[in-house]
């Protein structure tokens, strides 16, 4: 260990933009995958919790039919088809309950990732109200798009396989796109260093 902290040292002063962004890569991905992880579990788990009522409540937008590889479901931007079974059951995995999940499970992996990106992988000093001012705006653009893919992937293999299964997919989706966008948004809203300070008043 003691040997590579060497190393590292010589190759940071040797190349320092090239470690620190060595630096930043992995301790976002470590950050990201652990929460990506809370996420999956977050969309298996919490739309069984909310129950069949919420599941088999229709909201979604903008509600566009779609017919893929013999699969036929609405497409949308916000929102998840009701899904049935055989016997036309409401089933667990789609509907409101499912969109819920969703939108929970993101905004608060969002907000655990928030500080550990911010304190520990760009070291910023910034405005914390502002940067997080501006992540939220970014998650309010982001997960319309990401959800929209989602969509596509979740109308295509449910039924198909099970839901923990299709879920690594969503998760793949909504976790995975948004972190590679993420992490460019973090470059942006994450000065290094420290904070500027205002100039001292003339006495």
């Amino acid at each position: 260990m003691q040997g590579l902290k060497k190393w590292w040292a010589g190759f940071s002063e040797k190349h320092p933009k090239l470690s620190k962004w060595l630096y930043q890569i992995a301790f976002f991905i470590i950050f990201s995958e652990g929460v990506t992880i809370f996420q999956y579990l977050v969309f298996t788990f919490m739309p069984r919790a909310l129950g069949l009522g919420l599941a088999g409540t229709q909201w979604t937008w903008p509600g566009i039919p779609v017919t893929l590889f013999g699969k036929s479901f609405t497409w949308n931007a916000l929102g998840y088809d009701v899904l049935y079974d055989a016997a036309g059951n409401v089933m667990i995995g789609g509907g409101l309950g499912y969109f819920l999940s969703m939108l929970t499970g993101s905004f608060l992996a969002q907000c655990i990732n928030f500080p550990l990106q911010r304190n520990i992988t760009f070291k910023s000093h910034g405005n914390p109200a502002w940067q997080a001012m501006w992540y939220f705006i970014a998650w309010i653009i982001i997960t319309p798009i990401v959800n929209s893919l989602n969509c596509v992937w979740v109308g295509v293999m449910q039924g198909v396989v099970p839901d923990w299964l299709y879920n690594i997919g969503s998760t793949f989706i909504m976790g995975g796109i948004s972190m590679i966008v993420f992490f460019f948004v973090f470059k942006i809203i994450f000065p290094e260093g420290e904070a500027k300070k205002e100039p001292a008043e003339a006495k």
